[in-house]
């Protein structure tokens, strides 16, 4: 007998692997997936974009005079 009932338990992540098996996955489950990898992408684009911008910065910081 458990301590605790199973629908107090934690639910697993959900991820993805690339190249992943997608033929046990409801329609559901699919269109979570497409979500969690569009929000990895911006999670992505905006770390990008912040480092571009702190390397533009030390470049010109660092740039000799002409």
């Amino acid at each position: 007998m458990s301590l605790f009932p199973e629908d107090d338990r934690p639910k697993p992540k959900n991820v993805h692997e690339v190249g992943q098996d997608l033929s046990m996955l409801s329609l559901e489950e699919i269109e979570e997936r497409i979500a969690l990898l569009k929000a990895e992408i911006e999670r992505l684009a905006a770390a990008r974009a912040g480092k571009s911008a702190s390397r533009a910065a030390a470049d010109a910081f660092f740039r000799r005079p002409a």
